[in-house]
């Protein structure tokens, strides 16, 4: 049996080009990477990469918009997390090709 190559919409291969656009910047990768294993403020966050709250702030916007990292409030204090595993695996699937 053939397997057909069916090419997604146009609209659909824009979305992902503009999601790998999210993944190609080293500050938005450090702080995914700090939430591998468990959510953080962005204070803690800016502790853990020794960079600014603003800078944190503003790519933990990014990655929001992008349904990259999700938030948990706890009275006045946010705390960030990856979305789902499929964040995680693009990820590492990422790694795993630049280490070959």
């Amino acid at each position: 049996m053939e397997k057909e190559n069916s090419i997604p919409e146009l609209e659909i291969l824009f979305e992902l080009a503009d999601l790998f656009k999210v993944f190609g910047d080293s500050t938005r990768l450090r702080i995914m990477y700090t939430l591998f294993e468990d959510e953080h403020s962005v204070g803690e966050i800016a502790q853990l990469l020794n960079m600014e709250h603003s800078t944190i702030s503003h790519q933990l916007r990014v990655l929001r918009t992008n349904k990259l990292v999700k938030i948990r409030r706890e009275g006045k204090q946010i705390y960030y997390s990856l979305d789902d595993d499929h964040v995680k695996k693009v990820i590492e699937m990422g790694l795993d090709h630049v280490l070959e």
